[in-house]
């Protein structure tokens, strides 16, 4: 059984499945990021970005993988769909460059130098 569930839950020309496992834990992600906003979450809060963050990634990532399924079965969705994947990535890298990386330019040496590559 536990073959044929990864089996079909990547393939994802057919089955739908792991954009939607990708939204909700998008939106799981989204619900840490609003509820470490809260005083009863004090040992979390120094991650209430990186949450927000996640969450967005998760749910970009959600809609890339089911832009795949559209591209074969709904042509006229996923031509919809591909200026808001184009406008979410450039949000997305927006985000990471400005809370992640905190404003600092990337460099390759620093990635190697922090044992990235």
């Amino acid at each position: 059984m536990s073959e044929k569930f990864t089996d079909d839950i990547f393939d994802l020309k057919n089955d739908r499945r792991l954009s939607v496992y990708l939204y909700r834990a998008g939106f799981g992600c989204w619900l840490l990021y609003i509820v470490s906003g809260a005083r009863f979450m004090e040992s979390v809060r120094m991650y209430r970005t990186d949450f927000g963050v996640f969450s967005f990634f998760l749910m970009v990532l959600g809609l890339s993988a089911s832009m795949i399924y559209d591209y074969y079965h709904h042509p006229i969705e996923f031509a919809q769909k591909k200026k808001w994947l184009a406008i979410s990535y450039v949000v997305l890298a927006a985000l990471i460059y400005f809370f992640i990386l905190h404003n600092q330019p990337v460099s390759l040496e620093d990635l190697i130098r922090k044992g990235l590559f």
